[in-house]
Protein backbone atom coordinates (compact mmCIF):
# COMPACT_ATOMS: atom_id res chain seq x y z
CA UNK A 1 0.00 0.00 0.00
CA UNK A 2 1.15 3.64 -0.36
CA UNK A 3 1.03 6.19 2.22
CA UNK A 4 1.39 10.17 1.60
CA UNK A 5 3.52 11.22 4.40
CA UNK A 6 2.01 14.98 4.80
CA UNK A 7 5.22 16.31 7.39
CA UNK A 8 7.36 15.69 4.50
CA UNK A 9 4.94 15.46 1.50
CA UNK A 10 6.09 12.20 0.09
CA UNK A 11 4.75 9.10 -0.68
CA UNK A 12 6.17 6.05 1.25
CA UNK A 13 5.24 2.31 0.30
CA UNK A 14 4.94 -0.24 3.04
CA UNK A 15 2.97 -3.75 3.93
CA UNK A 16 -0.61 -4.22 5.41
CA UNK A 17 -1.42 -3.54 8.89
CA UNK A 18 1.69 -2.35 9.55
CA UNK A 19 1.93 0.22 12.78
CA UNK A 20 2.59 4.13 12.68
CA UNK A 21 5.20 3.29 15.00
CA UNK A 22 6.66 0.59 13.14
CA UNK A 23 6.67 3.07 9.55
CA UNK A 24 8.18 5.89 10.97
CA UNK A 25 10.09 4.79 14.03
CA UNK A 26 13.38 6.85 12.91
CA UNK A 27 11.10 10.06 12.08
CA UNK A 28 9.90 9.68 15.73
CA UNK A 29 13.18 8.74 17.47
CA UNK A 30 15.11 11.93 15.47
CA UNK A 31 11.82 14.56 16.19
CA UNK A 32 13.03 17.81 18.28
CA UNK A 33 9.71 17.64 19.94
CA UNK A 34 7.85 14.24 21.06
CA UNK A 35 6.12 12.84 18.58
CA UNK A 36 2.92 11.67 20.24
CA UNK A 37 0.24 10.62 17.90
CA UNK A 38 -0.93 11.09 14.34
CA UNK A 39 -3.68 11.75 11.91
CA UNK A 40 -4.76 9.08 9.37
CA UNK A 41 -7.15 10.34 6.95
CA UNK A 42 -7.09 13.70 9.09
CA UNK A 43 -8.52 10.83 12.04
CA UNK A 44 -6.55 10.87 15.35
CA UNK A 45 -4.98 7.81 16.01
CA UNK A 46 -2.35 6.30 18.73
CA UNK A 47 0.79 5.39 17.54
CA UNK A 48 0.24 1.56 17.42
CA UNK A 49 -2.72 2.22 14.63
CA UNK A 50 -2.48 -0.42 12.68
CA UNK A 51 -2.65 0.82 8.91
CA UNK A 52 -5.40 -0.73 7.43
CA UNK A 53 -5.05 0.89 3.25
CA UNK A 54 -3.49 3.53 1.34
CA UNK A 55 -3.87 6.89 3.17
CA UNK A 56 -2.45 9.72 4.03
CA UNK A 57 -0.68 10.02 7.98
CA UNK A 58 0.55 13.03 9.65
CA UNK A 59 2.63 12.57 12.50
CA UNK A 60 1.89 15.32 16.01
CA UNK A 61 3.70 15.84 18.29
CA UNK A 62 2.28 18.36 21.46
CA UNK A 63 3.04 21.88 19.82
CA UNK A 64 -0.75 20.56 17.78
CA UNK A 65 -3.63 21.21 19.71
CA UNK A 66 -4.36 17.25 19.23
CA UNK A 67 -1.28 16.59 20.39
CA UNK A 68 -1.85 18.51 23.47
CA UNK A 69 -4.70 17.13 24.17
CA UNK A 70 -3.25 13.48 24.16
CA UNK A 71 -0.33 14.44 26.23
CA UNK A 72 -2.72 15.88 28.91
CA UNK A 73 -5.31 12.38 28.68
CA UNK A 74 -1.67 10.73 29.49
CA UNK A 75 -0.40 12.63 31.97
CA UNK A 76 -3.77 12.65 33.88
CA UNK A 77 -3.97 9.07 33.53
CA UNK A 78 -0.48 9.09 35.43
CA UNK A 79 -1.26 11.11 38.11
CA UNK A 80 -4.19 9.24 38.61
CA UNK A 81 -2.38 6.01 38.48
CA UNK A 82 -0.16 7.37 40.86
CA UNK A 83 -2.40 8.45 43.42
CA UNK A 84 -4.53 4.99 43.16
CA UNK A 85 -0.60 3.22 44.15
CA UNK A 86 -0.50 5.35 46.39
CA UNK A 87 -3.74 6.16 48.24
CA UNK A 88 -5.95 3.76 46.82
CA UNK A 89 -9.01 4.87 48.85
CA UNK A 90 -8.56 8.20 47.67
CA UNK A 91 -10.95 9.74 44.75
CA UNK A 92 -9.43 12.02 42.41
CA UNK A 93 -11.77 14.34 40.38
CA UNK A 94 -10.24 16.94 37.71
CA UNK A 95 -11.95 20.28 37.98
CA UNK A 96 -11.00 22.85 36.45
CA UNK A 97 -8.49 24.30 33.51
CA UNK A 98 -6.24 26.88 35.02
CA UNK A 99 -3.41 28.69 32.60
CA UNK A 100 -1.74 25.59 31.64
CA UNK A 101 -2.27 23.46 34.12
CA UNK A 102 -5.39 21.93 35.92
CA UNK A 103 -6.88 22.00 39.51
CA UNK A 104 -7.75 18.55 40.81
CA UNK A 105 -9.16 17.23 44.34
CA UNK A 106 -9.02 14.69 46.47
CA UNK A 107 -11.73 13.39 48.69
CA UNK A 108 -10.56 11.28 51.19
CA UNK A 109 -7.15 12.29 51.54
CA UNK A 110 -5.44 15.80 53.07
CA UNK A 111 -3.12 17.36 50.31
CA UNK A 112 -0.01 18.31 52.27
CA UNK A 113 3.62 18.88 50.81
CA UNK A 114 4.33 15.24 52.29
CA UNK A 115 1.24 14.49 49.88
CA UNK A 116 2.38 15.70 46.92
CA UNK A 117 6.33 14.86 47.30
CA UNK A 118 5.03 10.86 47.41
CA UNK A 119 3.19 10.83 44.34
CA UNK A 120 5.48 12.83 42.64
CA UNK A 121 8.03 10.19 43.24
CA UNK A 122 5.79 7.67 42.00
CA UNK A 123 4.72 9.56 38.43
CA UNK A 124 8.57 10.24 37.77
CA UNK A 125 8.70 5.99 38.69
CA UNK A 126 6.26 5.46 36.38
CA UNK A 127 7.34 7.56 33.69
CA UNK A 128 11.01 6.69 33.61
CA UNK A 129 9.86 2.81 33.77
CA UNK A 130 7.88 3.46 30.26
CA UNK A 131 5.07 1.23 31.26
CA UNK A 132 2.59 0.59 28.14
CA UNK A 133 -0.59 2.07 28.11
CA UNK A 134 -2.67 -0.90 26.74
CA UNK A 135 -6.36 -0.33 24.92
CA UNK A 136 -8.72 -3.15 26.51
CA UNK A 137 -11.90 -3.55 23.99
CA UNK A 138 -15.02 -5.76 25.76
CA UNK A 139 -18.01 -6.68 24.33
CA UNK A 140 -21.03 -4.74 26.26
CA UNK A 141 -22.05 -7.74 28.35
CA UNK A 142 -18.38 -8.52 29.01
CA UNK A 143 -18.38 -4.70 30.39
CA UNK A 144 -21.63 -5.23 32.44
CA UNK A 145 -20.12 -8.59 34.10
CA UNK A 146 -16.62 -6.57 34.73
CA UNK A 147 -18.54 -3.31 36.01
CA UNK A 148 -20.69 -5.44 38.55
CA UNK A 149 -17.19 -6.71 40.16
CA UNK A 150 -15.05 -3.76 40.54
CA UNK A 151 -18.17 -1.18 41.54
CA UNK A 152 -16.81 1.69 39.48
CA UNK A 153 -18.22 4.69 37.71
CA UNK A 154 -14.81 4.75 35.13
CA UNK A 155 -16.08 4.66 31.54
CA UNK A 156 -19.39 3.42 32.47
CA UNK A 157 -21.15 5.84 30.64
CA UNK A 158 -20.29 3.92 27.68
CA UNK A 159 -22.83 1.13 28.44
CA UNK A 160 -25.81 3.75 27.84
CA UNK A 161 -24.34 4.73 24.32
CA UNK A 162 -26.52 2.70 21.83
CA UNK A 163 -24.45 3.71 18.86
CA UNK A 164 -21.51 1.96 20.64
CA UNK A 165 -21.66 -1.73 20.43
CA UNK A 166 -18.31 -2.01 22.77
CA UNK A 167 -16.66 -0.43 25.84
CA UNK A 168 -13.40 0.39 25.73
CA UNK A 169 -10.91 1.10 28.95
CA UNK A 170 -7.24 1.28 29.18
CA UNK A 171 -4.96 -0.48 31.34
CA UNK A 172 -1.42 0.16 32.85
CA UNK A 173 -0.42 -2.41 34.97
CA UNK A 174 -3.05 -3.46 37.42
CA UNK A 175 -4.86 0.07 36.54
CA UNK A 176 -7.84 1.15 34.42
CA UNK A 177 -9.52 3.94 33.28
CA UNK A 178 -11.14 5.54 30.64
CA UNK A 179 -10.18 8.58 28.90
CA UNK A 180 -12.64 9.98 26.14
CA UNK A 181 -9.94 10.27 23.14
CA UNK A 182 -6.90 8.87 22.19
CA UNK A 183 -3.54 8.15 24.42
CA UNK A 184 -0.05 7.71 25.18
CA UNK A 185 1.18 4.14 24.14
CA UNK A 186 3.12 4.36 27.01
CA UNK A 187 3.58 6.75 30.08
CA UNK A 188 7.42 7.40 28.98
CA UNK A 189 5.76 10.21 26.27
CA UNK A 190 5.05 12.40 29.02
CA UNK A 191 8.15 14.48 29.87
CA UNK A 192 7.81 18.06 31.72
CA UNK A 193 5.06 18.36 34.52
CA UNK A 194 4.89 19.50 37.89
CA UNK A 195 2.53 19.09 41.08
CA UNK A 196 1.89 21.72 43.46
CA UNK A 197 -0.42 22.17 46.45
CA UNK A 198 -2.78 24.67 45.33
CA UNK A 199 -6.44 25.62 46.59
CA UNK A 200 -8.33 23.14 47.93
CA UNK A 201 -6.29 20.68 46.16
CA UNK A 202 -3.39 20.83 43.45
CA UNK A 203 -2.08 21.81 39.94
CA UNK A 204 -0.93 19.54 37.64
CA UNK A 205 1.00 21.78 35.50
CA UNK A 206 1.89 21.14 31.72
CA UNK A 207 3.95 23.14 29.16
CA UNK A 208 2.19 24.79 26.96
CA UNK A 209 2.02 24.48 22.68
CA UNK A 210 4.15 27.29 21.99
CA UNK A 211 7.05 26.22 24.19
CA UNK A 212 6.29 22.48 25.02
CA UNK A 213 10.10 22.32 26.73
CA UNK A 214 9.48 24.31 29.50
CA UNK A 215 6.43 25.09 32.24
CA UNK A 216 5.41 28.58 32.14
CA UNK A 217 5.20 30.70 35.28
CA UNK A 218 1.69 30.56 36.52
CA UNK A 219 -0.67 33.37 36.53
CA UNK A 220 -2.95 33.41 39.38
CA UNK A 221 -6.44 33.84 38.82
CA UNK A 222 -8.32 34.37 42.13
CA UNK A 223 -11.99 36.07 40.31
CA UNK A 224 -12.44 33.51 37.76
CA UNK A 225 -11.91 30.62 40.30
CA UNK A 226 -14.03 31.82 42.71
CA UNK A 227 -16.99 31.79 40.02
CA UNK A 228 -16.00 28.44 39.19
CA UNK A 229 -16.12 27.36 42.84
CA UNK A 230 -19.69 28.76 43.15
CA UNK A 231 -21.08 27.43 39.84
CA UNK A 232 -19.92 23.77 40.57
CA UNK A 233 -20.96 23.84 44.68
CA UNK A 234 -24.22 25.11 43.47
CA UNK A 235 -24.51 21.60 40.86
CA UNK A 236 -22.19 19.66 43.07
CA UNK A 237 -25.05 20.54 45.97
CA UNK A 238 -28.01 19.82 43.44
CA UNK A 239 -25.39 16.10 42.50
CA UNK A 240 -25.41 17.25 38.78
CA UNK A 241 -21.96 17.35 38.23
CA UNK A 242 -21.32 14.84 35.50
CA UNK A 243 -22.67 13.61 32.68
CA UNK A 244 -23.31 10.34 34.10
CA UNK A 245 -25.69 12.00 36.83
CA UNK A 246 -26.95 14.33 34.22
CA UNK A 247 -28.50 11.70 31.67
CA UNK A 248 -29.29 9.71 34.47
CA UNK A 249 -31.88 12.78 35.38
CA UNK A 250 -32.90 12.54 31.90
CA UNK A 251 -33.27 9.16 31.21
CA UNK A 252 -35.52 9.59 34.70
CA UNK A 253 -37.89 12.57 33.23
CA UNK A 254 -36.66 14.83 35.66
CA UNK A 255 -34.61 17.73 33.41
CA UNK A 256 -37.43 20.21 33.98
CA UNK A 257 -36.22 21.06 37.43
CA UNK A 258 -32.94 21.29 37.05
CA UNK A 259 -33.66 23.66 34.13
CA UNK A 260 -35.62 25.69 35.86
CA UNK A 261 -33.30 25.80 38.76
CA UNK A 262 -30.17 26.23 36.35
CA UNK A 263 -32.26 29.46 34.71
CA UNK A 264 -33.01 30.91 38.46
CA UNK A 265 -29.47 30.43 39.13
CA UNK A 266 -28.77 32.82 36.36
CA UNK A 267 -31.75 35.05 37.34
CA UNK A 268 -30.04 35.44 40.73
CA UNK A 269 -26.43 36.10 39.83
CA UNK A 270 -27.90 39.27 37.19
CA UNK A 271 -30.38 40.48 39.56
CA UNK A 272 -27.23 40.30 42.17
CA UNK A 273 -24.83 42.54 39.70
CA UNK A 274 -27.44 45.00 39.27
CA UNK A 275 -27.78 45.16 43.38
CA UNK A 276 -24.23 46.23 43.00
CA UNK A 277 -24.21 48.71 40.47
CA UNK A 278 -27.68 50.53 41.92
CA UNK A 279 -25.79 50.83 44.97
CA UNK A 280 -23.48 52.12 44.18
CA UNK A 281 -24.36 55.70 42.58
CA UNK A 282 -20.44 56.77 41.24
CA UNK A 283 -21.27 53.79 38.58
CA UNK A 284 -22.14 55.35 34.88
CA UNK A 285 -20.40 53.26 32.19
CA UNK A 286 -21.37 49.66 32.59
CA UNK A 287 -18.66 48.28 30.32
CA UNK A 288 -19.09 44.50 29.88
CA UNK A 289 -16.34 42.05 27.72
CA UNK A 290 -15.99 37.85 27.50
CA UNK A 291 -14.93 35.66 24.39
CA UNK A 292 -16.86 34.70 21.52
CA UNK A 293 -20.11 32.79 21.80
CA UNK A 294 -20.35 34.06 25.87
CA UNK A 295 -24.14 35.18 25.55
CA UNK A 296 -23.47 39.11 25.85
CA UNK A 297 -26.59 40.29 23.86
CA UNK A 298 -28.86 38.43 26.31
CA UNK A 299 -26.96 38.97 29.06
CA UNK A 300 -27.15 42.72 28.44
CA UNK A 301 -30.69 42.44 27.85
CA UNK A 302 -31.50 40.81 31.03
CA UNK A 303 -29.13 43.20 33.01
CA UNK A 304 -30.74 46.19 31.94
CA UNK A 305 -34.54 44.89 33.18
CA UNK A 306 -32.99 44.24 36.25
CA UNK A 307 -31.69 47.79 36.64
CA UNK A 308 -35.39 49.02 35.67
CA UNK A 309 -36.45 47.14 38.34
CA UNK A 310 -33.72 49.07 40.52
CA UNK A 311 -35.40 52.52 39.25
CA UNK A 312 -31.79 52.98 36.83
CA UNK A 313 -32.63 53.43 32.54
CA UNK A 314 -29.96 52.72 30.46
CA UNK A 315 -28.64 53.43 27.09
CA UNK A 316 -26.06 51.41 25.23
CA UNK A 317 -23.58 52.75 22.74
CA UNK A 318 -22.07 50.82 20.69
CA UNK A 319 -17.98 50.48 19.94
CA UNK A 320 -18.55 49.24 16.79
CA UNK A 321 -19.75 52.97 15.76
CA UNK A 322 -16.10 54.25 16.30
CA UNK A 323 -14.23 52.31 14.40
CA UNK A 324 -11.44 54.28 12.52
CA UNK A 325 -11.44 55.41 8.77
CA UNK A 326 -10.53 52.03 6.70
CA UNK A 327 -7.05 54.09 5.72
CA UNK A 328 -6.02 53.90 9.19
CA UNK A 329 -6.74 51.13 10.54
CA UNK A 330 -4.20 48.75 11.42
CA UNK A 331 -2.78 45.60 9.37
CA UNK A 332 -1.22 42.44 11.07
CA UNK A 333 1.12 40.30 10.13
CA UNK A 334 0.22 39.00 7.02
CA UNK A 335 -0.88 42.71 5.58
CA UNK A 336 -4.44 42.20 6.39
CA UNK A 337 -6.68 44.53 8.02
CA UNK A 338 -6.74 43.65 12.04
CA UNK A 339 -10.01 45.02 13.34
CA UNK A 340 -9.67 43.78 16.51
CA UNK A 341 -6.49 45.62 17.70
CA UNK A 342 -7.52 48.24 20.18
CA UNK A 343 -6.03 51.28 17.74
CA UNK A 344 -8.71 49.81 15.40
CA UNK A 345 -10.89 52.24 17.51
CA UNK A 346 -11.32 55.72 18.03
CA UNK A 347 -10.47 55.96 20.92
CA UNK A 348 -10.18 59.62 20.84
CA UNK A 349 -13.50 60.44 19.50
CA UNK A 350 -15.06 57.45 21.87
CA UNK A 351 -13.64 59.23 25.25
CA UNK A 352 -14.62 62.71 24.29
CA UNK A 353 -18.14 61.79 23.44
CA UNK A 354 -18.59 59.59 26.68
CA UNK A 355 -17.32 63.01 28.65
CA UNK A 356 -19.70 65.09 27.34
CA UNK A 357 -22.40 62.15 28.02
CA UNK A 358 -21.08 62.15 31.59
CA UNK A 359 -21.80 65.99 31.89
CA UNK A 360 -25.12 65.33 30.45
CA UNK A 361 -24.26 67.10 27.20
CA UNK A 362 -25.31 66.29 23.81
CA UNK A 363 -23.70 64.22 21.28
CA UNK A 364 -24.07 63.81 17.99
CA UNK A 365 -23.67 59.84 17.67
CA UNK A 366 -21.83 58.36 14.31
CA UNK A 367 -22.70 55.69 12.23
CA UNK A 368 -20.01 53.04 11.00
CA UNK A 369 -20.48 52.94 7.18
CA UNK A 370 -18.44 49.20 7.07
CA UNK A 371 -19.35 48.99 2.96
CA UNK A 372 -17.50 52.50 2.55
CA UNK A 373 -15.18 52.18 5.73
CA UNK A 374 -15.77 55.66 7.20
CA UNK A 375 -17.70 56.89 9.92
CA UNK A 376 -21.48 58.56 8.79
CA UNK A 377 -23.41 61.20 10.77
CA UNK A 378 -27.14 60.96 9.85
CA UNK A 379 -28.71 62.93 12.38
CA UNK A 380 -28.61 60.82 15.30
CA UNK A 381 -28.24 62.34 18.84
CA UNK A 382 -27.82 61.10 22.26
CA UNK A 383 -27.62 62.53 25.79
CA UNK A 384 -27.90 60.80 29.11
CA UNK A 385 -30.28 61.91 31.56
CA UNK A 386 -29.82 61.82 35.64
CA UNK A 387 -31.30 58.55 35.99
CA UNK A 388 -29.68 56.97 33.01
CA UNK A 389 -25.98 54.61 32.87
CA UNK A 390 -24.49 53.75 29.70
CA UNK A 391 -23.83 50.24 28.44
CA UNK A 392 -20.91 49.37 26.44
CA UNK A 393 -19.79 45.63 25.22
CA UNK A 394 -17.02 44.83 22.92
CA UNK A 395 -13.51 42.95 22.91
CA UNK A 396 -11.72 45.87 24.59
CA UNK A 397 -13.71 46.82 27.69
CA UNK A 398 -12.01 45.72 30.32
CA UNK A 399 -9.14 46.93 28.99
CA UNK A 400 -8.73 50.71 30.15
CA UNK A 401 -6.80 51.93 27.12
CA UNK A 402 -10.43 52.03 25.60
CA UNK A 403 -11.81 54.58 27.98
CA UNK A 404 -8.56 55.86 28.94
CA UNK A 405 -10.27 59.65 29.85
CA UNK A 406 -12.96 57.82 31.75
CA UNK A 407 -12.29 57.92 36.19
CA UNK A 408 -11.92 54.35 37.18
CA UNK A 409 -14.61 55.15 40.04
CA UNK A 410 -16.88 55.67 37.33
CA UNK A 411 -16.65 52.52 35.39
CA UNK A 412 -18.13 49.15 36.37
CA UNK A 413 -16.98 45.98 34.48
CA UNK A 414 -18.48 42.85 34.40
CA UNK A 415 -16.53 39.83 31.99
CA UNK A 416 -18.85 37.00 30.93
CA UNK A 417 -18.24 33.75 29.63
CA UNK A 418 -19.36 30.22 29.05
CA UNK A 419 -17.12 28.40 32.24
CA UNK A 420 -18.40 24.84 32.12
CA UNK A 421 -18.35 22.96 35.44
CA UNK A 422 -19.40 19.98 34.00
CA UNK A 423 -16.97 16.88 33.94
CA UNK A 424 -18.08 13.93 31.49
CA UNK A 425 -16.83 11.78 34.46
CA UNK A 426 -14.04 12.60 37.61
CA UNK A 427 -11.17 12.39 35.04
CA UNK A 428 -12.64 13.65 32.15
CA UNK A 429 -13.39 17.55 32.00
CA UNK A 430 -15.57 19.38 29.10
CA UNK A 431 -13.63 22.35 28.06
CA UNK A 432 -15.21 25.35 28.35
CA UNK A 433 -14.00 26.40 24.84
CA UNK A 434 -15.46 23.23 22.94
CA UNK A 435 -18.98 24.81 24.65
CA UNK A 436 -18.35 28.25 23.31
CA UNK A 437 -17.16 26.73 19.96
CA UNK A 438 -20.46 24.17 19.70
CA UNK A 439 -22.68 27.25 20.58
CA UNK A 440 -21.13 29.65 17.80
CA UNK A 441 -21.60 26.27 15.46
CA UNK A 442 -25.28 26.40 16.06
CA UNK A 443 -25.39 30.11 16.04
CA UNK A 444 -23.60 30.81 12.93
CA UNK A 445 -26.13 28.17 11.19
CA UNK A 446 -29.07 29.82 12.47
CA UNK A 447 -28.87 33.08 12.12
CA UNK A 448 -25.80 33.60 9.71
CA UNK A 449 -26.20 30.49 7.38
CA UNK A 450 -22.62 28.98 8.01
CA UNK A 451 -21.64 25.84 7.90
CA UNK A 452 -19.40 23.74 10.68
CA UNK A 453 -16.47 23.98 8.26
CA UNK A 454 -16.76 27.71 8.28
CA UNK A 455 -16.36 28.21 11.55
CA UNK A 456 -14.21 25.34 12.81
CA UNK A 457 -11.46 27.59 9.95
CA UNK A 458 -12.37 30.95 11.51
CA UNK A 459 -11.92 29.17 14.67
CA UNK A 460 -8.32 29.55 15.40
CA UNK A 461 -8.13 33.40 14.70
CA UNK A 462 -11.15 33.90 17.32
CA UNK A 463 -9.18 32.32 19.34
CA UNK A 464 -5.76 33.89 19.44
CA UNK A 465 -8.19 36.94 19.43
CA UNK A 466 -9.39 36.60 22.97
CA UNK A 467 -6.11 35.15 24.22
CA UNK A 468 -4.59 38.72 23.07
CA UNK A 469 -7.62 41.26 23.91
CA UNK A 470 -9.43 39.37 26.42
CA UNK A 471 -8.55 36.74 28.69
CA UNK A 472 -5.29 39.10 29.40
CA UNK A 473 -7.75 41.68 31.11
CA UNK A 474 -10.38 38.80 32.38
CA UNK A 475 -8.89 39.60 36.44
CA UNK A 476 -9.84 43.53 35.79
CA UNK A 477 -13.18 42.85 35.80
CA UNK A 478 -15.27 44.10 39.14
CA UNK A 479 -17.63 40.54 39.09
CA UNK A 480 -17.44 37.66 36.62
CA UNK A 481 -20.46 36.24 35.05
CA UNK A 482 -20.98 32.31 33.99
CA UNK A 483 -23.42 31.95 31.18
CA UNK A 484 -22.65 28.46 31.21
CA UNK A 485 -25.90 26.11 31.64
CA UNK A 486 -25.45 22.33 33.22
CA UNK A 487 -27.99 21.03 30.39
CA UNK A 488 -27.22 22.99 27.43
CA UNK A 489 -25.01 20.21 25.31
CA UNK A 490 -28.01 18.34 25.54
CA UNK A 491 -30.00 20.74 23.53
CA UNK A 492 -27.16 22.42 21.53
CA UNK A 493 -26.04 18.31 20.17
CA UNK A 494 -29.41 18.01 17.71
CA UNK A 495 -28.77 21.36 16.31
CA UNK A 496 -24.41 20.42 16.18
CA UNK A 497 -24.22 17.18 15.10
CA UNK A 498 -26.07 17.17 11.80
CA UNK A 499 -23.58 20.35 10.83
CA UNK A 500 -20.46 18.58 11.83
CA UNK A 501 -21.49 15.24 10.14
CA UNK A 502 -20.99 17.24 6.99
CA UNK A 503 -17.58 17.57 7.24
CA UNK A 504 -15.72 15.03 4.86
CA UNK A 505 -13.01 12.75 5.82
CA UNK A 506 -11.03 14.35 3.05
CA UNK A 507 -10.32 18.01 5.09
CA UNK A 508 -8.29 19.02 7.92
CA UNK A 509 -11.11 19.91 10.04
CA UNK A 510 -12.06 16.42 10.33
CA UNK A 511 -10.41 15.20 13.17
CA UNK A 512 -11.92 18.51 14.94
CA UNK A 513 -15.80 17.86 13.47
CA UNK A 514 -15.33 14.03 14.91
CA UNK A 515 -13.72 14.77 18.42
CA UNK A 516 -16.62 17.39 18.90
CA UNK A 517 -19.35 14.80 17.39
CA UNK A 518 -18.05 11.83 19.55
CA UNK A 519 -18.41 14.44 22.79
CA UNK A 520 -21.59 15.39 21.66
CA UNK A 521 -22.90 11.69 21.44
CA UNK A 522 -22.27 10.80 25.13
CA UNK A 523 -25.34 13.16 25.80
CA UNK A 524 -28.81 12.55 25.93
CA UNK A 525 -31.31 14.80 24.04
CA UNK A 526 -33.14 17.58 25.78
CA UNK A 527 -36.15 19.16 23.21
CA UNK A 528 -35.44 22.53 23.01
CA UNK A 529 -39.17 23.41 23.87
CA UNK A 530 -38.13 22.77 27.33
CA UNK A 531 -35.76 25.78 27.13
CA UNK A 532 -37.84 29.11 28.65
CA UNK A 533 -37.74 31.60 26.04
CA UNK A 534 -35.69 34.07 28.06
CA UNK A 535 -32.98 32.08 28.65
CA UNK A 536 -29.25 32.92 27.31
CA UNK A 537 -29.58 29.54 25.23
CA UNK A 538 -32.01 31.26 22.95
CA UNK A 539 -29.44 33.54 21.72
CA UNK A 540 -28.12 29.92 20.08
CA UNK A 541 -31.04 28.12 19.19
CA UNK A 542 -33.65 30.95 18.33
CA UNK A 543 -37.06 32.32 19.78
CA UNK A 544 -35.44 33.78 22.32
CA UNK A 545 -38.26 37.12 23.86
CA UNK A 546 -35.27 39.57 23.46
CA UNK A 547 -35.73 39.29 19.48
CA UNK A 548 -36.33 42.12 17.90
Amino acid sequence: MQILYKNKNIVIDAKNHITVLDLFKEEIAKSNNTIIACRYNNEVKGLKFKIPSDGTIELIDITDKDGMRVFQRGLIYIVAKAFHDIYPQALLTVNYQLYHSMLCEIEGLDITDEVIKKVDDRIKDIIEKNIPIQRKVMTKEEAKEFYSKEKTLKGKLQLDLEQKKEVTLYYCEDYYNYFYGVMPISTGYIKKYELSKYHDGFLIRYPSRNNPKELRKFIQCPKLLETLDEYEDVHKTLNVNTLYKLNEIIKNGNIKDYILMDEALHEKKIAKIADIISDNKNKKVILIAGPSSSGKTTFAKRLELELRLNGLKTKTISVDNYFVERSNTPKDENGEYDFESIDAIDRELLNNDLIKLLKGEEIKAPTFNFHKGTKEYRGNTMKLAEDEILIMEGIHCLNDKLTFLIPAEQKFKIYISALTVLNVDYYNRISTTDTRLIRRIVRDNQFRGYSALHTLKMWPSVNRGENKNIFAYQEEADVMFNSSLIYELSVLKDYAMPLLKEIGADLPEYSEAKRLYSMLSYFKTIPSNLVPMNSLLREFIGNSIFEA
